[in-house]
């Protein structure tokens, strides 16, 4: 172990309500998000518009949250893969994990405030979203500037992770994931079974300006399908579409209903976008779309668990810290294209070990 070098990583991720009463709150916090709602003019109304909104959906998401267990298991299966990557990292270098939530605690300025008591030799900013978005890793980096500024804190050699959505061990771990619950379908031809990989939509208008989330996506579940090699037909599709705008197609609800009606009766669903159980995999999809599947007429009806704290994911999370603080340079494909392309006027958002640079 590197006795010199003393690390923190900060995890980003969405976040979830710990109760009933913190799903109006939570909600509010997520739509008063300029980089999920915005539109000219947004910021005059934007804090009267998500008051109104979460007001309006709470009493339904409240619902579905105690079909799950009268909360969001995503803090305590977050603070598990800290923990999981703190250990892994710390029999190479000192090391600490912090999980940073984007709409509910520990929020990112609670963090700040834990990492300012000691002095760290390296921050390394790692997001729990393996493809970028605008809607995710970029909305939290803003975060974390704005904080870092609100605070005062200015991090020794601060560099921060965009994605990694086709490393080697993150297209080990999906595969191996899948073929726990493939072994289900066993008693069946491979060819009646179909892999459905389901990803979190977004407005088809960031995708016109430049967001590479669409192609980071595509190139997973190619890079999947190219590793486990199944002779099953799969299909990509898109989920969780709130308010009016186009979103990514075909949605999952679509998908399912095509599906059925072509008389297939086996389905995988694979939540490939999401590295954590949440209500989006244990609601949207293992209750209200199996409800639905099984209304149309599936017969076998199986979701592969998220990743969570698999071996191999935890590896993939260490391997990207180290590179980044030993400042290897890996060849993740179009992603610095991709991104640059998206945010030419302000690259504040770099490529994996790139340096991060704050406005």
């Amino acid at each position: 172990m590197s006795a010199e070098r003393n690390i923190a990583v900060v995890l980003f991720q969405l976040g979830g309500p710990d109760s009933l009463e913190a799903v109006e709150p939570f909600l509010y916090n997520l739509f008063c998000d300029p980089d999920i709602i915005n539109f000219p003019g947004a910021f005059l109304a934007r804090k009267a518009l998500a008051r109104f909104i979460s007001k309006r959906r709470s009493l339904k998401v409240a619902d579905h949250y105690k079909e799950i267990g009268g909360k969001s298991p995503i803090v305590d299966l977050t603070s598990a893969q800290a923990s999981a990557l703190e250990q892994k990292l710390n029999t190479i270098v000192k090391a600490k994990v912090f999980v940073a939530m984007r709409y509910w605690h520990p929020l990112t300025q609670e963090v700040i405030a834990e990492l300012k008591k000691e002095h760290y030799s390296n921050i390394v900013l790692l997001p729990l979203y393996p493809q970028f978005s605008k809607a995710t890793t970029m909305s939290s980096m803003k975060e974390w500037n704005r904080q870092c500024k609100i605070n005062n804190f200015v991090g020794t050699l601060e560099s921060s992770i965009c994605c990694y959505y086709n490393h080697p061990l993150y297209i080990d771990a999906i595969v191996e994931n899948i073929n726990r619950i493939y072994q289900k379908f066993s008693h069946l031809n491979p060819h009646d079974v179909d892999l459905v990989f389901s990803a979190h939509g977004v407005p088809v208008s960031l995708i016109n300006e430049g967001d590479p989330y669409q192609l980071h996506i595509q190139e997973t579940v190619r890079l999947v399908v190219e590793k486990g090699q199944w002779q099953s037909p799969h299909r990509l599709c898109f989920q969780s579409k709130v308010g009016p705008a186009e979103w990514l197609k075909p949605s999952l609800n679509t998908t399912i209903h095509e599906l059925a009606a072509n008389g297939r009766k086996h389905l995988l669903v694979i939540p490939v976008a999401f590295v954590t159980e949440h209500i989006e995999t244990l609601h949207e999809i293992n209750i209200e779309t199996r409800a639905e599947a099984e209304q149309l007429g599936i017969k076998q009806f199986e979701m592969m668990p998220a990743l969570n704290s698999h071996p191999k994911f935890i590896e993939c999370l260490a391997d990207i810290v180290m590179k980044k603080v030993d400042n290897t340079s890996i060849d993740l494909g179009s992603c610095r294209q991709a991104i640059m392309r998206y945010d030419q006027k302000k690259p504040t958002i770099l490529c994996p070990f790139w340096n991060s640079s704050r406005q």
